[in-house]
């Protein structure tokens, strides 16, 4: 099986320049042990790298796009041959006037088709490898020019102060919740919109119900459910960096643990499917699937399933994200497939990166 998305879309951009999903959630999810071997899809590359830090034998990290994987190779490389104040700087999440000089430091480690990429990104270098993408792209549009023409910047700033859930739904419900609020999301993040400026529209291939709507309704628990003082990927969204509180892979507590561990990386630029082809059957333990079944039919995304499922070892776990498309185990998977669904629910709750429908966690039988 080769995925038809590899025949389709464009994958010389770099789409996401960062993981757009919970790390700390993740890890609890799939609950890695000791000398487990674990499949990741690479795509920013933090995710990948925050498996590490609890030890694996081995992290086999796979993309189909080679810029996703040119993004994972330079923050390999940060890792190795910068210290933690200047691998922030070099993502963007400080203030730094020297990027230039931090990338020409780690170049001489990269392979050549990720040099040749970043080489050519020398405007995004300066700004920060973690704003790279066209997603980021996306984000920094809605920041610069939707959000101003909703709230202030006071009002944004208040909006990251530490409330209790109560005041957090009434700062949501009588300060934040205007018709400008609803209208202008409503807009900038509508299908059209986002498949003009921040998706491929072929990713939104299976999506289902009103995109907006889901974004609204994310967005509201995100704001109040969760509090925004402690959520990095919200800070981003809003300022452009992290704020006080980094994400998983970024946190200096977890600096040395992945600098230690990563040679435990196993780099694999093609699609799962091929790679997962490759392997015998009872060799992965754990699989961070990120949210690639959004993108395939269900009877692809069942088949990707099986696979997994040969490959898997059991009592492993299989995680994943839906956004738009609602995809987990179908029916036939069922003597193989046992979904978690109470700690899938208490997880999503927990989700820092807000937008997602749901999160799946499952475990082979």
């Amino acid at each position: 099986m080769t995925s038809a998305l590899a025949q389709e879309a464009d994958f010389s951009i770099i789409r996401y320049a960062q993981c757009w999903e919970d790390a700390d959630v993740l890890l609890e999810a799939l609950d890695i042990q000791p000398d487990e071997v674990c499949l990741s899809i690479a795509s920013g590359g933090d995710n990948t790298l925050s498996l590490l830090t609890r030890r694996p034998r081995k992290v086999i990290a796979v993309d189909l796009s080679p810029a996703q994987m040119a993004c994972l190779e330079i923050r390999m490389a940060a890792y190795r041959d910068l210290s933690h104040p200047e691998l922030l700087e070099l993502m963007g999440a400080r203030a730094s006037d020297r990027r230039d000089a931090l990338y020409a430091r780690l170049r001489p480690r990269l392979s050549v088709a990720a040099r040749t990429l970043w080489d050519a990104r020398t405007d995004a270098i300066a700004l920060g490898i973690g704003g790279a993408g066209k997603f980021e792209t996306y984000m920094r549009l809605f920041r610069h020019y939707v959000l101003p023409l909703i709230h202030g910047r006071r009002r944004l700033e208040t909006l990251f102060q530490e409330r209790s859930p109560e005041d957090r739904k009434r700062f949501y419900e009588r300060r934040w919740d205007g018709w400008r609020w609803r209208l202008l999301v409503r807009m900038f993040c509508s299908q059209a919109v986002s498949e003009k400026l921040g998706r491929d529209p072929r990713f939104f291939r299976y999506a289902e119900g009103d995109v907006a709507a889901q974004v609204l309704a994310s967005a509201r628990r995100a704001l109040v459910q969760l509090d925004p003082s402690r959520n990095p990927y919200l800070h981003w969204i809003a300022f452009g960096d992290y704020g006080d509180d980094l994400p998983h892979a970024l946190r200096p507590e977890n600096f040395d643990p992945i600098r230690e561990n990563l040679d435990r990386l196993d780099l694999k630029t093609g699609a799962v499917e091929d790679l997962l082809a490759e392997l015998p059957a009872d060799s992965i333990a754990r699989f961070n699937m990120s949210d690639v079944f959004e993108y395939m039919s269900g009877e692809d995304a069942a088949r990707l399933l099986r696979e997994i499922v040969r490959v898997g070892r059991p009592q492993g776990r299989v995680v994943y994200w839906n956004t738009f498309v609602p995809r987990s185990r179908p029916a036939a998977l069922a003597d193989r497939l046992r979904p978690l669904s109470t700690l899938s629910a208490r997880l999503h709750q927990l989700d820092k990166v807000f937008f997602y429908r749901a999160l799946v966690v499952e475990e082979i039988v």
